[in-house]
């Protein structure tokens, strides 16, 4: 009969400190807060609208080595998406029309995939996208939080000019009047 107490009072204890645990992990209130950044990803900026952009090491789809860097000179949009992102996918083919229109004035769009390399390839290939595109995980998220993404939400865009000052930044997804309108005014500049 005691032994039997003893394991229901342990059974119980167990149970209420479940109960404890779920609570305070489950309620947002209780969960500790993450710090903004760590050493590895430098500071969380909000809005970085006039500063010099921040540099990323990524690969592209075919595994080639990439940097930020490679676009100096270029009006350039990173637009950091992923193929399980419905309103990234939706934006993508006019980001791919806008990329062949703009070419010759030496934009650049840029697509940052939050996806396996191989899918978001294919990914890319099946819609017929006509930008390079960069992959990652890790990486990419931070990337993402160094050009301000603090969020972490997809998609997010970020409009840098040729001089690498970012101009503009953009959560969510984009429409093809005011990408357009803010193409013109930084290629003007």
């Amino acid at each position: 009969m005691r032994k039997n107490f003893l394991i229901m009072a342990v059974v119980a204890l167990m149970a209420a400190s479940g109960g404890y645990y779920f609570a305070m992990v489950t309620n947002p209130v209780n969960r500790p807060a993450l710090p903004p950044a760590d050493i590895t990803t430098g500071p969380v900026v909000k809005d970085l609208v006039g500063q010099r952009r921040p540099d990323f090491n990524l690969h592209d789809s075919n595994g080639e080595p990439v940097s930020a860097s490679d676009f100096d000179g270029h009006v350039w949009l990173a637009n950091f998406w992923a193929s399980w992102c419905a309103p990234c996918v939706e934006e993508m083919p006019m980001l791919s029309m806008l990329q062949q229109e703009f070419a010759n004035e030496g934009v650049k769009i840029v697509g940052i995939a939050l996806d396996d390399a191989q899918r978001a390839g294919e990914f890319a290939d099946g819609l017929g996208i006509s930008y390079r595109v960069l992959v990652g995980k890790t990486d990419v998220v931070l990337a993402g939080r160094q050009f301000g993404n603090t969020t972490g939400m997809l998609p997010f865009s970020v409009l840098i000019d040729a001089a690498g000052i970012i101009r503009w930044t953009h959560l969510g997804a984009l429409s093809r009047e005011e990408l357009e309108e803010q193409l013109q005014l930084v290629h003007r500049r």
